[in-house]
């Protein structure tokens, strides 16, 4: 947040709002504007027009955006939030809303991603909960169609500064025109407090159009030198015709190119170092420029560098920006240790260079931006000074260069998009990056190579698999030829390709994936590596897709052991988190509740608190916690947990999202626990016709989805539609993962319960020996799954007549409840009181 305070010369009480972020320093030199000022102010407050944003609308250098700012500051006292977001890349404008995040109450972008904390931000701000005065001001939009639906409607009030008409049609607009000459020369009082007068002052507003950013350089100028007003008159004149000649101003005010050229000119012969920076930030973006991306530059790089003496050079470049703020050339904000260069400046600035000299400027910047970005994308502690680097990336043009170093900082941007769930962000900068690299080096260059890895990891966790899996089975193949099997690049796109495989619902080919990816792991990192150990994660969850939770928990248990024992920031929060959270979910299909409970409250609470609540991981977590808890008889907790979860959840990725769709099959199996079975089989019945649009029809999860709609038929007493549904999923999981495989072996029992309700007590009994003998084998006779078949044959085999086996397998079961489970556990007391039991189905993430 800006640290600047307010001058003591504007209306109201001059209390700063409770929130008040990113909001630039205050022109003390700011004149006039009490018209439009007030204007603005009766528009943007009047009842009829409130919650209509309004438009500052003028050309390039007439001041609207220090309207804006002079507005903020004036009327501050009337609001309780103001936030200012810098507009001019519309991708990069969710970013600076999410950054509102924790104020109003919601996850930060770094615990859910930008695009799930603005649109949590936006509905925050239009429901004005917990503020309803506020003030957002989107500076420079110059496209309505490319913002104008992320622009919050609401009690509060929304300010825009364009060049653009077409806002005209959108938003009430208030024209921002040059200054009046009264204004001029008011101004230049301000600017120029020195001996000249106001005739003098009259002749240079004249010759500058009253154009206020033209005055300001031209009053810094004369302050700073000292220059007469006719000796300014003279070379305005001579450089104006200068320019004209050169034809220059295309685009342009005359008397802003003329005034911006002459301030130059004259620093270049005080501090030429200074007019070199200056065009070097020409080629940043028009947000604020980090000062530390000049001071932090590496020595070893110096040589090579244009600015080398200047960056090597703290006293130097220190006296360089000073004087660069001095001319008005740059804004300096002190407080965000930023330096910010106006639009119109930087464009005139690059408009002067040849091609050559903007291509030298345009890599210089490149350098600057991958030699002093962090390299360790994971690490959720440097999140934000990459956001601080992302919105100058487009404006450089980083994918036109085909440096190295360049290019893998380009790709440590991707992932730290994909890392922190900003998954949108990532998919359009890795294609944009994908389309230059590969016009400029080929199908099979590297660099191409792993950025379509990115791509292809981006889309999946987007819930798009059968892109993904088309991506990552051609660039795995690519790779295998034109960079060897065992180069690193090779080997992350073989671990990734691994999800490739268990998303299209192939668990076992995945599993014999995933175990040759580990041994080339370990024989090209060694056997601890962050690295391996993420291969080893993947092959974890191909043993528990399988059904072999033994495996499974020893490999989990080494991997969450040793990533938690990482040093530094080898591991990533996320890998560590989602490692956490399958050793829970784990020890929960082993049939050991309680302490699923603990450890995955224990990982829900570690992702809250570093990733955040609406973090994809953290989600993740939080509903195998539900699960956990409704298995271990805590309904209540479990079934808040799914509600908020499921909420989450579809805000941030939308309905139809693998997440989702899984959010949603906790929360209708935590509502039919409560009772709720309207309630859930409304959701469930919605949820079964998402799946097949997501994992096609033929893929065991939408088989599994099918099986808890048949549950909850039977329970809703349509006895007929359960028979069918689950004896088509059986048949469906009997084709895909066999009969002897926990989804096949849970739909049976469910199938069992349907038979039996609709009379068949006979093939239920039947089913159910053949399902118990297998469940024995398969998870163990104490198993939770286990005893609750077993159960249920009790009843049919009573009911059959079959008493001397009943009472033979309900001695031994019952016994076995009480031991496993405890006398005071839900299924224990549903068991010993002679009902029914019923497992169900919860996918988890590839």
């Amino acid at each position: 947040m800006s640290s600047s305070e307010p001058s003591a010369t504007f209306r109201g009480k001059g209390r700063r709002p409770r929130i008040w972020g990113k909001v630039p320093p205050r022109n003390k030199n700011f004149t006039g504007r009490e018209d439009l000022l007030d204007k603005l102010h009766t528009g943007v407050t009047s009842e009829v027009t409130a919650v209509v944003p309004h438009a500052l609308h003028g050309f390039g250098g007439v001041g609207k955006t220090h309207v804006a700012i002079e507005y903020a500051y004036r009327f501050q006292d009337e609001y309780d939030l103001i936030w200012w977001i810098p507009a001019d890349q519309p991708m990069l404008v969710r970013s600076t809303l999410a950054g509102l995040a924790p104020d109003l109450g919601v996850e930060s972008s770094s615990a859910m991603g930008v695009e799930e904390a603005s649109a949590a931000v936006l509905d925050a701000l239009r429901r004005g909960d917990p503020y309803s005065r506020w003030l957002l001001v989107f500076d420079n939009a110059e496209r309505p169609e490319e913002i104008n639906d992320i622009i919050p409607r609401g009690p509060g009030h929304v300010l825009i500064t364009s060049r653009n008409h077409a806002w005209e049609s959108v938003v009430d607009t208030v024209p921002v025109d040059v200054f009046s000459r009264t204004e001029s020369i008011e101004f230049l009082r301000k600017k120029v407090p020195g001996p000249i007068g106001d005739d003098d002052r009259d002749r240079l507003a004249e010759e500058l159009g009253d154009l206020p950013l033209a005055l300001e350089q031209a009053g810094a100028l004369q302050y700073e030198t000292g220059m007469s007003v006719d000796r300014y008159l003279t070379l305005l004149k001579e450089q104006t015709t200068r320019l004209l000649d050169a034809n220059k101003a295309t685009g342009y005010p005359l008397s802003m190119t003329a005034a911006w050229s002459l301030s130059v000119s004259q620093l270049k012969v005080k501090q030429p170092a200074a007019v070199e920076l200056l065009r070097c930030c020409a080629f940043f973006g028009p947000d604020p420029i980090p000062h530390d991306v000049f001071e932090t530059f590496p020595r070893e790089f110096v040589s090579e560098s244009r600015f080398g003496s200047l960056f090597d050079d703290p006293i130097l470049l220190s006296r360089a920006i000073r004087e660069l703020g001095r001319y008005a050339l740059v804004r300096i904000d002190p407080g965000n240790r930023t330096i910010l260069v106006h639009r119109l400046v930087q464009a005139l600035l690059r408009d002067e260079l040849s091609e050559e000299e903007r291509e030298s400027f345009r890599r210089e910047v490149h350098l600057l931006l991958a030699m002093t970005a962090p390299k360790r994308p994971d690490d959720n502690a440097l999140w934000p000074r990459y956001g601080e680097l992302l919105s100058h990336m487009k404006p450089a043009v980083v994918e036109a260069n085909d440096d190295p170093r360049v290019r893998r900082f380009a790709l440590r941007m991707v992932r730290f998009l994909y890392s922190s769930a900003s998954f949108k962000l990532a998919v359009d900068l890795v294609e944009r990056l994908i389309v230059r690299w590969r016009a400029d080096s080929g199908d099979d260059d590297e660099y191409v190579l792993s950025a379509q890895r990115h791509l292809g990891l981006v889309l999946r966790e987007l819930g798009d698999y059968k892109t993904a899996f088309a991506i990552n089975s051609g660039t795995l193949e690519r790779m295998r030829e034109v960079l060897g099997a065992e180069y690193k690049e090779t080997l992350l796109m073989t671990n990734s390709h691994g999800a490739d495989l268990r998303a299209r619902g192939d668990f076992t080919g995945a599993l014999a994936h995933d175990e040759d990816s580990v041994r080339r792991h370990e024989a090209a990192f060694g056997p601890t590596d962050p690295l391996t150990l993420q291969a080893m994660n993947n092959l974890a969850v191909d043993h528990m897709l399988l059904g072999d939770y033994g495996k499974a928990f020893e490999l989990l248990k080494r991997v969450h052991s040793l990533q938690r024992s990482s040093s530094g920031s080898a591991v990533g929060k996320p890998a560590v988190l989602a490692s956490w959270n399958g050793l829970a979910r784990i020890v929960r299909l082993r049939g050991d509740y309680s302490e699923a409970c603990d450890i995955g409250q224990d990982a829900y609470e570690f992702g809250v608190r570093e990733l955040g609540p609406d973090h994809v991981w953290t989600l993740r977590t939080a509903k195998d916690l539900s699960i956990a808890q409704r298995r271990a008889g805590l309904v209540e907790d479990a079934a808040e947990l799914a509600e908020s979860t499921f909420e989450r959840a579809e805000r941030i990725f939308g309905r139809d999202h693998p997440d989702t769709l899984a959010t949603a099959l906790c929360l209708a199996n935590a509502q039919r626990t409560n009772g709720q079975v309207a309630e859930a089989l409304e959701l469930l019945r919605d949820t079964a016709a998402r799946y097949p649009r997501r994992y096609e029809e033929s893929h065991p999860f939408t088989f599994g989805c099918d099986m808890n709609l048949a549950l909850l038929l039977r329970v809703s007493g349509r006895i007929d539609e359960a028979t069918d549904l689950d004896r088509r999923s059986l048949e469906g999981f009997d084709r895909t993962v066999g009969r002897t495989h926990h989804y096949s072996l849970t739909c049976a029992v469910s199938l069992a319960s349907d038979l039996a309700s609709g009379g068949d007590v006979a093939e239920a009994v039947r089913l159910g020996r053949q399902t118990l003998t297998r469940l024995r084998g398969l998870l163990t006779e104490d198993h939770p799954l286990t005893l609750a078949c077993a159960n249920n044959l009790i009843i049919d085999l009573r009911s059959e007549g079959s008493s001397g086996e009943a009472e033979a397998l309900s001695a031994d079961t019952f016994e076995r409840y009480r031991r496993v489970l405890g006398e005071n556990h839900p299924d224990t007391k549903v068991a010993l009181a002679g009902e029914r039991l019923d497992f169900d189905f919860d996918p988890p993430a590839v």
